[in-house]
């Protein structure tokens, strides 16, 4: 099942963000190849995608994170939740792990 994904202001931001510094190219690739991981299957292993119970949707809905990079210092991760309509998912920011 392939899904659209559509982007919160921060995540655009965010994105628009890790695209302008030249020095985070490595760190744009593996975001995009996660991204395209979410777009084909929000469940593949390479994401270890797990609920973040800590933060809502807007409308209530459960808010996953995934992985772009692993074992890495302050590694990236990728905030998204199902919807609003079916076949969509909705990224709510790309940012790096605290």
């Amino acid at each position: 099942m392939t899904y659209e994904l559509l982007f919160t202001d921060q995540a655009d931001a965010d994105l628009d963000s890790l695209e302008a510094d030249s020095s985070l190219a490595k760190r744009l690739r593996a975001v995009r190849k996660a991204l395209a991981f979410l777009e084909t299957n929000p469940r593949h292993p390479g994401l270890n995608t797990h609920k973040f119970s800590s933060l809502k949707g807007p409308g209530g809905e459960e808010v996953f994170e995934a992985y772009a990079e692993n074992k890495t210092p302050a590694a990236w991760r990728i905030f998204w939740y199902y919807g609003p309509d079916k076949k969509q998912i909705t990224i709510i920011a790309i940012t790096p792990h605290p």
